[in-house]
């Protein structure tokens, strides 16, 4: 195979277990390395993608299989980056985005918010063709604090980060195309707003970019043909997760977590699954997912949630009149829906209510929710609390914190398509050629 028929090549930075990646893989796109800091989300993406198998990296000799920051790359591995320039087609990121969530203080000031400038010296570094950056809504909003928003920007003219954001990426030669979607438009169960930044090295004046955001818009009829996913309406979490209710299942010893005295429930596996559910079930082998293990509610935990579901509109949170009412001071707790998409699955596990089960959901329904595959297998401590909070990144966190694998593999689609165009475009060979069933539709491009 000659360089004109290998898959497109990515690096994933920020890429905490590997969401972006997994779509990308899926998509019929090429690892090359991920950056990601915390060595339990590490090594969940090394165990299913890095060295998984179903995927595998295509990872450089220098180049530690281990966890590490974008800083530490750059410091340390300089050299070695300059002499794979070029080789490196696309690269996706999402920086942490803490500082700019609307459901946080919006602090332009928060030093997470200054490590996507160590994503823009990588790319600087290794000019890819492509670029692509997720995250979450408010990376687009205004900051209210404009003394602090001018001191992070340097430019008064910019009116949000991402303004910043594109503004340098132009000044680097790309062409920046950015926008909001909700993940459920493309086949999540769940209403998850993400902003995206997609990107294209400039090439001759005379053949203008494509809008690579509005081809991901164009692409979404066909993308959820593919995948067997209803058009008309949204996935929903009763189609997501009802086959992981526990209710009248004997319960075993939770066996994967490596802690005694957890529980799950005894899987049965699903004989004819359809749509959303057999995507879901694809690869898996027939074999139970993993990550199921239920919480040791107490008595009056599970009491308390009944409670809440009992005055709680399902799909909404609680009120702070129904907040009195049951004398919590929690903010953000919502009982599911089971008939509609679930709202963002976030980091804390205690968010979000089960909507038939007294209980908060299994690592692994949270996982469905977002779209991760029954196959993947998320790897470390299930949950960490005090002064570790902080620090650690538990399987929770790990796909509260994820890009929703569906959404990267239409990503993924877009710029393997767009990439066929450019390659065709500049003489520089055939086009790629990607895994069968997995090129874009045609109707896409």
């Amino acid at each position: 195979m000659d360089k004109f028929t290998k898959p497109l090549r990515f690096a994933d930075v920020f890429a905490g277990c590997g969401g972006l990646s997994l779509g990308l893989l899926e998509a019929g796109c090429q690892g090359v390395f991920a950056i990601e800091r915390s060595p339990l989300a590490f090594e969940t993406l090394r165990h299913n993608l890095i060295d998984g198998r179903r995927h595998q990296f295509d990872w450089p000799h220098w180049l530690p299989k281990e966890a590490m920051t974008c800083e530490d790359l750059l410091l340390k591995h300089g050299a070695q980056l300059d002499g794979i320039k070029g080789s490196i087609d696309l690269i996706v990121g999402g920086p942490p985005c803490q500082g700019f969530s609307t459901a946080g203080r919006r602090d332009p000031a928060d030093p997470r918010n200054q490590m996507t400038e160590q994503y823009l010296a990588l790319v600087e570094k290794l000019q890819p063709r492509f670029l692509v950056i997720e995250n979450v809504a408010g990376f687009n909003m205004r900051f209210d604090d404009e003394e602090n928003l001018d001191k992070l920007l340097k430019d008064p003219k910019h009116d949000s980060y991402a303004d910043y954001v594109a503004g340098r990426l132009e000044d680097l030669g790309y062409t920046v195309f950015r926008g909001l979607v909700n993940c459920s438009d493309f086949g999540v169960p769940q209403n998850r707003l993400r902003y995206l930044v997609l990107c294209e090295l400039r090439g001759k004046p005379e053949t203008p970019t494509p809008d690579l955001f509005q081809e991901l818009l164009k692409g979404r009829k066909a993308f959820l043909t593919s995948k067997d996913l209803p058009v008309k309406r949204k996935v929903t979490v009763k189609e997501a997760i009802s086959d992981l209710l526990v209710a009248g299942k004997p319960r075993v010893e939770n066996e994967d977590s490596g802690v005694k005295g957890f529980k799950e429930a005894v899987y049965d596996i699903p004989r004819n699954p359809k749509g959303y559910l057999r995507l879901m079930r694809a690869h898996s082998r027939g074999e139970a997912p993993s990550s199921r293990r239920l919480p040791n509610h107490k008595k009056a935990t599970i009491e308390y949630f009944k409670k809440v579901q009992k005055i709680c509109r399902p799909g909404y949170s609680l009120s702070v009149a129904q907040r009195a009412k049951i004398g919590t001071k929690k903010h953000s707790t919502t009982v599911l829906h089971a008939d509609l998409p679930a709202p963002t699955v976030t980091t804390l596990p205690d968010d979000i209510v089960h909507y038939c089960e007294p209980r908060i959901l299994t690592v692994r329904e949270n996982a469905r929710l977002q779209s991760f595959p029954d196959w993947f297998e998320f790897r470390g401590k299930y949950t960490t609390g005090g002064k570790q909070r902080k620090q650690e990144c538990p399987r929770y966190t790990q796909v509260g914190n994820a890009v929703p694998p569906l959404l990267a593999e239409v990503i993924g689609r877009v710029v393997l398509s767009r990439n066929q165009v450019v390659t065709a475009e500049s003489g520089e060979g055939a086009s790629l050629k990607v895994e069968a069933g997995r090129a874009l539709p045609e109707t896409i491009v």
